[in-house]
């Protein structure tokens, strides 16, 4: 059962389907073009990531340097906003800018993985500048930083648990005593980690019964969207947009 709503962000009938980085197996993650390809697939739940550049500026990438998924190199915090932006991703699409996406794609709902320490400040003086309070999710695998914006921000911020959050509250679905509750309203989790699951109905239930939310990446199969699905989570990350769909108009569940 889908627990009870904490956070606005999370104010959607049904799993949540995220469309990772936009829907990374087109080969164009976190550009314009690609999120336009989801929001015209349905999806109003999109995961990114943010770095900040030298002079500051905010922008959507998931890779510390340029040079995996660009025709430009160099380390983003090492570059100015005017260098990064003539780079391209697949040798055609622009790096975009966080706070672009929130203007052009207004009715969507980001997760937003702050990659480096640098990015979030500017993240969150852009949330509030902008009253986005409701469309944005900060997580991180660090927990300092996690807990470093929830300080910042207050409760009006959605986050996800961090590493250490997330250890526990595996660890309590097992009956062993934990760390305190740490704020979040979301566990967003692989389905295993080195080897291990993380994710099955014992884990399921120790997070509904503090209120939490599941959101597992990144899954691209169908038979594995289907077995979480059965076992409760409340919302799957994917690179592979049309596949998530169908299995969720499939089960009568996309919205």
């Amino acid at each position: 059962m889908i627990p009870r709503t904490r956070h606005p962000y999370l104010d959607h009938p049904g799993p949540l389907a995220f469309a990772h980085r936009g829907g990374a197996a087109d080969g164009l993650e976190n550009t314009v073009t690609q999120f336009r390809r989801a929001v015209g697939a349905g999806y109003r739940y999109i995961e990114t990531d943010v770095h900040a550049t030298a002079d500051g500026r905010l922008v959507a990438f998931h890779d510390t340097t340029l040079d995996r998924v660009t025709d430009g190199s160099g380390r983003i915090a090492d570059l100015p906003w005017d260098d990064v932006r003539h780079a391209r991703v697949a040798g055609t699409e622009p790096v975009p800018l966080f706070e672009e996406l929130l203007e052009t794609f207004p009715g969507v709902r980001w997760n937003v993985d702050v990659k480096a320490e640098p990015a979030l400040r500017p993240l969150l003086d852009l949330i509030r500048r902008t009253g986005s309070w409701d469309r944005v999710c900060v997580g991180s695998f660090s927990e300092a930083r996690v807990a470093r914006a929830q300080r910042l921000a207050g409760p009006r911020l959605a986050t996800s648990y961090g590493v250490r959050g997330v250890l526990g509250l595996r660890l309590r679905s097992w009956g062993v005593p934990a760390g305190p509750r740490r704020p979040a309203v979301c566990a967003q989790v692989p389905e295993a980690q080195s080897g291990v699951p993380v994710v099955d109905r014992r884990f399921v239930r120790a997070a509904h019964a503090r209120g939490l939310q599941v959101h597992v990446w990144t899954v691209n199969d169908p038979g594995r969207m289907h077995r979480l699905l059965d076992l409760g989570v409340d919302g799957i990350m994917t690179d592979h947009i049309g596949t998530l769909r169908e299995v969720l108009r499939d089960r009568g569940s996309w919205v």
